[in-house]
């Protein structure tokens, strides 16, 4: 019995570390909630927008997919990226809650799966509070970071989010005094 459990633990070790994720697909940091990995997609390369930091999907790599999201609370820890949600960019296609594209300039955001949609509460259209480096914004939810599909066109060919993931526009990451070329920045967050 502690032989299969061990070695079921040493097979997910080894699925969730068979990538080490850029950008918006990072692993969540140890002790992000209780929120693990559901599964793996297998990659698919295609034609990739490299925007933003954009992490193309490599043939035959096995990507970790997240039903689920850390618990959210009054500070909700996440990882802000880049995104742009024009059409074009690197957001894939139009946006999940409205099927609209948005300028850059529009203080707009995605959530990973679980905290858009999967946690029970519909956060589309609603808005959220983002603070880091010593600011506080709000910004209107408007998209999935999807943590559950990727490496397809609707995804720009880039592997499934992570499952704490804020993916912010350039004007949410200039209202908090953000420079674009970090990445990624940790924030914390939570429903207005």
């Amino acid at each position: 019995m502690a032989s299969t459990k061990l070695l079921a633990a040493l097979v997910l070790l080894q699925v969730l570390s068979l990538h080490a994720h850029a950008a918006k697909h990072k692993q969540p940091a140890a002790g992000a909630g209780t929120c693990r990995a559901s599964g793996v997609l297998h990659g698919k390369a295609g034609k990739c927008k490299k925007i933003n930091g954009s992490e193309c999907c490599a043939a035959g790599r096995k990507y970790p997919q997240f039903r689920c999201s850390p618990p959210v609370s009054a500070r909700t820890p996440a990882t802000l990226t880049l995104n742009s949600f024009e059409k074009g960019k690197d957001g894939g296609g139009a946006t999940f809650c409205d099927h609209r594209f948005y300028k850059d300039s529009a203080m707009v955001v995605a959530l990973s799966s679980g905290w858009l949609r999967l946690d029970g509460t519909r956060r589309c259209g609603k808005m959220v509070r983002i603070t880091a480096n010593g600011r506080s914004v709000l910004a209107k939810v408007v998209d999935e970071c999807d943590s559950v599909a990727g490496c397809d066109e609707e995804h720009n060919f880039e592997p499934p989010c992570a499952n704490n993931v804020v993916d912010g526009s350039p004007a949410v990451w200039k209202a908090l005094g953000l420079k674009e070329s970090l990445g990624e920045v940790k924030v914390t967050w939570s429903d207005v």
